[in-house]
């Protein structure tokens, strides 16, 4: 049963054992009140925690309340300011991240520059793969592109509820295969589609990033110089798209 169904029903009950007692002290009627009240805020508290973490994950598979109240008390929220960088290459962060509000970007330095990987935003996670399943130090940085809300959880407790629960089990299977698909259409596309096709690919995979971020990750991303890519969005202004 949904938690604010059931806080009703308590209070129906609650007032139901007034009328049918009478002899009930005041003092323990205002007792009964605060305890309702207490149980009552706490669902609306809850529903307001994570609020589109939760939506996106229960948008992939189904998500009880019982695995979001547990999810909720391993989690701690945290906000970051522009251009933090919430893991390090070489480095053991011990964290994995839910962005409530804000977006990311990940990125890999080599001889020096800085090779976009990836982006996430409202409702996704972010960690170090290397970290988390292999037990080494990341291979990439993940760095925020705005100032972020964040849910931070430690891997140990990542790892143990994809070890014992069910449901955040599939949610965890699920986020893992979209990623996979996704890495795969991005190798795809760098070897066999031309630039402009590539940027349209990738309007249509991410379109909250091309509003939101600047030009230089996104070409990075891309695999194509900065200039080619302000010549296609130049030709795409001027088709009035």
């Amino acid at each position: 049963m949904n938690g604010k169904f059931r806080a009703v029903f308590s209070l129906q009950r609650v007032l139901f054992e007034r009328d049918s007692r009478q002899n009930t002290s005041k003092s323990q009627v205002l007792i009964d009140v605060v305890y309702f009240l207490c149980y009552l805020c706490r669902y609306e508290k809850r529903d307001c925690l994570m609020k589109h973490v939760v939506e996106c994950m229960r948008a992939l598979c189904p998500i009880s309340d019982e695995t979001v109240e547990k999810l909720e008390s391993l989690v701690v929220k945290c906000n970051y300011p522009k251009r933090y960088q919430l893991i390090k290459e070489n480095m053991f962060c011990k964290y994995a991240y839910f962005i409530e509000k804000g977006m990311t970007r990940s990125f890999w330095l080599v001889d020096g520059e800085e090779i976009t990987t990836s982006f996430s935003c409202e409702g996704g996670i972010v960690f170090s793969m290397d970290e988390l399943y292999y037990n080494k130090k990341s291979e990439e940085f993940v760095e925020t592109l705005e100032d972020v809300e964040v849910y931070r959880i430690q891997l140990t407790d990542l790892r143990h509820l994809f070890e014992t629960n069910l449901e955040f089990c599939n949610w965890g299977r699920i986020i893992h295969q979209n990623e996979y698909r996704r890495l795969h259409r991005s190798h795809k596309e760098r070897l066999t589609l031309p630039a402009k096709e590539r940027y349209e690919e990738f309007q249509k995979q991410f379109p909250y990033v091309c509003q939101r971020t600047n030009l230089g990750y996104i070409a990075s991303y891309l695999g194509i110089t900065l200039s080619t890519l302000s010549r296609l969005r130049s030709s795409e202004n001027d088709r009035g798209l």
